[in-house]
């Protein structure tokens, strides 16, 4: 167990590296070979297969398979299907089909977003075996996943493949690598290291939906699963509208348009920082004031890409990308806390996957799908003088629907905030 923080540390650096290659830039690819309409399908997939497989997956990794040779095994496979979508896209050039990159696409997601939970229970054993607190160690390991998706994305910016087929073999690199090291990773025993046995119901969080019946807890997930619907938009098309400006001259040298993928990795750094706030403002200002500032952060955040430029506007884009680690972190955060503290401890974990089930894939993919619809009527040939004017019309819905998400939640929740978090 020499050495296990640096060791897990590289392991989560990998696991995000993997994610960073594509996530912020395949929308500009899929744009400039002609499926933009589509983006919104190949982001909502990420949800859609959240539904099941972390739960499906997660229990082979509690009765039959230890979780970091599931880990190494998943990340192979989405490996493999990855490079394949990079294969195809290289070979279709300009004529790629939407049905066949998708397909592979899919496949690839479906055995990457399991490892996102494994990862973390291939951390956690390791760290019990050490004699560590999770609780303490942990944090400043997973920061390091946060260092790798930014490292991913520049790489992928600096090697100029945004608009590019390469960033999914950037992936796959990153997939093999990890895939190789996750199998020199502290052993986790099937029966107790890695969870208990849970039935699939319970693996589902099914058990959890009994907590509808209490009022604050139905409003809670119910407003969980519609900011959820903000969570992903940005990733699938913040790239694609800053590198739009590319058409016009006064902006198509600028740095943000010239390197989109490094700007916007100024939300992931912001995402490590305001980590470090969430203890402080919890015993502040409570669950729901805090909540309520990542709603309305939320807000500035779609507003501000509708206001901003790329030239004299730029500092608009930037405050942007600081505001997003309030409204992504503080909404994540904090609400995995009241979660906790408000159910019972025999359906807490359940509670944690309902949670994780209404944002990240309920939320998220309705999301996505709407969004979709959105920027389609919004950049439809002749709806605007220009594409700039179309792009800036859907922040502003994006923003308008997060405040109207905000001020209902602000009125319709009834919590009390303790003093202390």
């Amino acid at each position: 167990m020499k050495n296990i923080r640096v060791r897990l540390a590289a392991m989560n650096f990998l696991q995000f590296a993997v994610w960073g290659a594509y996530l912020t830039s395949m929308g500009t690819y899929l744009a400039k070979v002609g499926i933009g309409n589509k983006i919104g399908l190949f982001y909502a997939m990420q949800g859609i297969v959240s539904l099941f497989m972390p739960a499906l997956l997660g229990i082979v990794a509690d009765r039959w398979v230890p979780a970091q040779r599931l880990l190494s095994f998943s990340h192979a496979l989405a490996a493999v299907f990855m490079a394949s979508a990079g294969f195809y896209g290289m070979q279709a050039g300009d004529q790629v089909e939407f049905p066949l990159l998708f397909t592979l696409y899919s496949f690839s997601v479906a055995f990457y977003m399991p490892t996102l939970a494994l990862s973390n229970s291939v951390a956690y054993n390791a760290l019990d075996k050490a004699g560590l607190d999770t609780v303490k160690a942990f944090p400043p390991i997973r920061i390091f996943g946060t260092i790798g998706f930014i490292c991913s994305m520049w790489m992928v910016d600096l090697m100029g493949l945004q608009k590019d087929f390469g960033q999914f073999f950037v992936c796959a690199a990153w997939g093999i690598v990890l895939a190789l090291y996750a199998n020199t990773l502290p052993a986790c025993p099937v029966s107790r290291a890695c969870g208990a046995k849970k039935s699939l119901a319970e693996a589902l969080g099914l058990k959890a939906f009994l907590l509808f019946k209490q009022r604050s807890m139905a409003l809670f997930f119910i407003f969980s699963m519609l900011l959820g619907v903000s969570l992903q938009i940005t990733n699938g098309y913040a790239n694609p509208f800053l590198t739009s400006f590319g058409e016009l001259d006064i902006y198509k040298n600028t740095f943000g348009v010239q390197h989109a993928n490094m700007l916007i990795s100024l939300s992931q750094i912001s995402e490590t920082l305001c980590i470090l706030l969430i203890p402080f403002v919890l015993r502040k200002f409570g669950i729901k004031r805090v909540m309520l500032i990542a709603m309305f952060a939320w807000v500035l955040r779609f507003g501000l890409f509708g206001l901003g430029n790329p030239g004299s506007g730029v500092w608009m884009f930037v405050l942007s990308m600081i505001v997003y680690g309030v409204a992504f972190d503080f909404f994540n955060i904090s609400g995995s806390l009241f979660v906790d503290k408000e159910t019972d401890l025999s359906i807490r974990s359940s509670a944690q996957g309902l949670f994780v089930v209404m944002t990240n894939g309920i939320g998220a993919t309705i999301g996505m799908l709407g969004a979709q619809v959105v920027v389609n009527y919004c950049l439809a040939p002749g709806r605007f003088d220009s594409v700039i004017t179309g792009w800036q019309w859907t922040w502003f819905f994006f923003a308008a629907y997060a405040l109207a998400v905000a001020v209902s939640f602000m009125l319709l929740f009834r919590y009390k905030p303790e003093k202390t978090a």
